[in-house]
């Protein structure tokens, strides 16, 4: 399923990127990237689902787990899980860091 991610932090560091999905389940999401990210690290990322007005946008915390270029001309591909996510509601990504934001859901596996 290829849909909007933006990543919000990597680490201790913040930066907005917008990348694409691959894949995506309850446990993680596969995206792709121009970008090596390195593996074992925190990250935080909002995934927009298509299709609805205003859009649903799901923001989620999660632990860097492979990152790996198949082909020299591919990008790279980013395996992150998804630990903890909530919902979003319009505007209140630009308020609160999800660090910070509690209660959250925790999947488990």
């Amino acid at each position: 399923m290829q849909l909007p991610l933006e990543i919000l932090q990597l680490g201790e560091n913040r930066l907005r990127r917008t990348e694409q999905t691959r894949d995506i389940s309850s446990g993680g999401v596969c995206f792709l990237s121009t970008n090596a990210i390195e593996p074992g690290g925190r990250i935080e990322y909002v995934i927009t689902l298509s299709g609805s007005n205003p859009p649903v946008r799901i923001r989620c915390l999660g632990k860097v787990l492979r990152s790996k270029k198949p082909a020299t001309e591919a990008p790279f591909e980013i395996a992150v899980t998804m630990e903890r996510y909530s919902f979003v509601r319009p505007g209140e990504l630009e308020q609160v860091s999800m660090m910070s934001a509690t209660p959250q859901t925790t999947l488990t596996q």
